[in-house]
């Protein structure tokens, strides 16, 4: 009975969705694009659906009707942002796909700053989500493994993507933990270094592909190296 509850209780999470990216100028996408961002500023806990309904310009009960409660509304959250992560790693593995190893992450590591940084809640929801405890009874999660065996398949590090060795997955998760810092620590490392977003963003990425690209991708790299001294 609990499983066809829950199952039936997707259905609508999902129709409620669909219903939201259809159509991004209802209200039903407003207070969907409000909530992501402050339960990514505030974390499910330090959120409350008046918070999104004011800010959205709505009566609670508004927010109700569309959405259920707060835990309805923030389980739909994370699964659109589960549904936005598929959907940008899908179309970035069509962009490098055929090029070197070294080229592949560095077109990756530029796209994936880029993205994290336009849409900020999705580094702290999903940080918020696996680190901090929340008593918030979901059935959602951020789907990270499959994520972390796609790009491990991706990157080559796998042959299989369905098998990929835990070494593998260890490695993108120093990949994807020293994206994630950067990103959700932006307004403390900023005012560390003095500097403006701009510059920072561009530090980050020039900083990501000096320290991992050399670490995946040492034949290249030794062979620059070899050249260099030549």
């Amino acid at each position: 009975m609990k499983l066809l509850k829950n199952k039936k209780r997707r259905e609508v999470l999902e129709s409620s969705l669909q219903q939201a990216r259809k159509d991004p100028g209802s209200t039903k996408a407003k207070i969907l694009m409000v909530a992501r961002r402050i339960f990514g500023d505030y974390g499910f806990h330090g959120t409350t659906t008046r918070m999104i309904a004011r800010e959205v310009g709505i009566d609670v009960s508004t927010l109700y009707y569309h959405w259920g409660e707060k835990g309805d509304l923030y389980e739909a959250v994370v699964l659109d942002i589960n549904q936005d992560l598929r959907k940008k790693l899908i179309e970035l593995e069509g962009k490098i796909r055929g090029f070197p190893l070294g080229k592949r992450m560095e077109i990756a590591i530029d796209v994936m700053v880029d993205y994290l940084f336009s849409h900020p809640e999705i580094t702290s929801v999903i940080l918020s989500r696996y680190f901090l405890k929340t008593r918030c009874k979901t059935d959602q999660n951020i789907q990270l493994p499959e994520y972390i065996s796609n790009i491990a398949f991706s990157m080559e590090l796998s042959k299989n993507r369905k098998k990929v060795p835990a070494r593998s997955k260890m490695q993108v998760l120093a990949i994807l933990n020293a994206i994630y810092t950067f990103v959700s620590g932006a307004e403390f490392f900023q005012a560390s270094l003095g500097i403006e977003r701009g510059e920072y963003v561009s530090l980050v990425k020039e900083t990501l592909r000096f320290v991992l690209i050399p670490a995946f991708d040492k034949p290249t790299s030794d062979a620059r190296g070899k050249r260099e001294e030549k």
